[in-house]
């Protein structure tokens, strides 16, 4: 199982890293902050740029906490808050990604949830350290409260947004996929 943990910690972590360095660099056949702060502007988030570093320096963080296994139910949150609004963005194209849904999102973010739930395991930064996360349902589910809280600024943020572009005629209505 311990092998199991890191694993799955190293693997949600790279995808993490990518999906954080394709917003921030440009990188793996990112947009970069210009072009993904455009699609964010689109969605609804802005000023998009700002909001697109806000998301990649969140993944990024998210990625080296759950990678290194410290303090792990503060970076499962970040994870899941960063997700829960991913998520809530690409949900209007139903679930599956192909039509640029919010299947990715909700997936690291269940992934995250799970690591919170399961702790790092011994194979980590905060064993170490003798940091334990006992319960860890407990910690579980204070990281994935935490996470879903973190979320509700920018979704509000998002909905007073979209609502005056409803409101206004000349406002082009959100559309696209990052």
């Amino acid at each position: 199982m311990s092998m199991g943990l890191l694993l799955l910690r190293l693997l949600l972590a790279a995808l993490l890293f990518g999906h954080a360095t394709q917003k921030l660099r440009g990188w793996f056949g990112g947009a970069g902050l210009a072009g993904t702060g455009t699609v964010f502007e689109r969605w609804g988030f802005v000023p998009g740029p700002r909001m697109a570093l806000v998301a990649g320096v969140a993944e990024l963080a998210g990625a080296a906490s759950v990678a290194a296994g410290l303090l792990t139910p503060g970076g499962v949150a970040v994870v899941v808050g960063t997700m829960a609004v991913a998520a809530a963005a690409t949900a209007p194209n139903g679930f599956w990604a192909q039509k640029g849904g919010c299947e990715v999102p909700f997936w690291y973010g269940a992934v995250a949830v799970v690591l919170g739930f399961t702790g790092p395991g011994p194979w980590s930064l905060d064993h170490a350290l003798g940091l334990t996360w006992r319960p860890a349902p407990a910690w579980g589910l204070a990281a994935l409260a935490a996470g879903l809280l973190a979320a509700v600024v920018p979704l509000a943020g998002r909905a007073r947004v979209l609502r005056g572009r409803r409101e206004s005629p000349e406002s082009p209505e959100p559309h696209g996929n990052a």
